[in-house]
């Protein structure tokens, strides 16, 4: 007598329940997470501030430090704020905006220094550092810097970077790493950034 495909599907099913059930089983280690979010793609900042929202969602302290990004209206700085959540934002915009590389790089480094007691405060669960790999690869501050200063926070922080170009010594010291592609953009085809979709 033949299996039904209804029977074969459970024991496919159930030989990958087992798997899984393994791999969490063997998950022992418990600490706070690097992620990085890189690549061309649409969305890092989005994933990132997804991911505070959830933070918070489970009563969890969570601080963001916004590089590049200026002070014009910000629909999660908005929601994210008005929830205990702490943002620093760097107020000078997009380089080609400024056209200043020297107040850009003060403006980086000064924030960057409110970023640093931030990584070091162990009442934070999860920090977000917005946009800092331009910052690296700008060399507007040190990467060397920026590592140890991840490397030496509080054993259950964790750290979210978004930012394209993410720099290898970035990359190596992450516990996960998405690289998020562009295969199309509205902006690309003339339509203007939307309210509550792009920002």
């Amino acid at each position: 007598m033949s299996e039904t495909d209804n029977e074969r599907h459970k024991k496919r099913q159930q030989k990958l329940k087992e798997q899984v059930d393994e791999r969490i089983r063997q998950a022992q280690q418990e600490r706070g997470l690097v992620v990085v979010l890189t690549g061309n793609g649409k969305g890092k900042s989005t994933s990132g501030f997804g991911t505070i929202a959830r933070a918070v969602g489970h009563g969890q302290n969570a601080a963001v430090v916004q590089f590049i990004k200026g002070n014009w209206e910000c629909g999660e700085r908005e929601l994210l704020s008005a929830h205990g959540v702490e943002f620093v934002v760097m107020a000078t915009g997009f380089t080609w905006e400024t056209q200043n590389k020297e107040a850009d790089k003060a403006s980086a480094q000064q924030v960057w220094q409110q970023a640093k007691v931030m990584l070091t405060n162990p009442n934070l669960d999860v920090v977000l550092l917005d946009e800092l790999t331009y910052m690296i690869s700008y060399h507007y501050l040190e990467l060397e810097e920026v590592v140890a200063a991840i490397l030496q926070r509080p054993q259950q922080m964790s750290v979210i970077i978004t930012g394209r170009g993410a720099h290898r010594r970035l990359i190596e010291i992450a516990d996960t790493v998405s690289e998020i592609q562009s295969r199309k953009h509205a902006f690309d085809s003339g339509l203007k950034a939307r309210k509550g979709i792009d920002w």
